[in-house]
């Protein structure tokens, strides 16, 4: 399938990416490359095949959740990066 530059441009102003002039190329190749793969799996033929749930009877196992108090938030913290009110203070990471 083929891409357009103005598509990759579009897509890369969409997640928000700053692509640089040489990149682009290879991401149209990338890309392509995705959607014709894309495009082989949909048109595989799957007629008379039986429904798959799972390769193998594989099951989570889960464990009961307790609180346990945590005494030494002081060493806890001690290489944290930056703290605030008892907490990690972390960078914001949503525009």
């Amino acid at each position: 399938m083929k891409v357009s530059k103005e598509e990759i441009l579009h897509i890369a102003n969409l997640a928000d990416l700053n692509l640089e002039e040489n990149e682009i190329e290879q991401y149209l190749v990338n890309l392509e490359d995705i959607l014709n793969f894309a495009n082989i799996v949909k048109n595989a033929p799957v007629e008379g095949l039986d429904i798959t749930i799972g390769a193998n009877e594989a099951k989570n196992v889960f464990r009961k959740d307790k609180i346990e108090v945590f005494e030494d938030n002081e060493a806890l913290l001690q290489n944290a990066a930056s703290k605030e009110q008892n907490m990690f203070k972390i960078p914001k990471v949503i525009n």
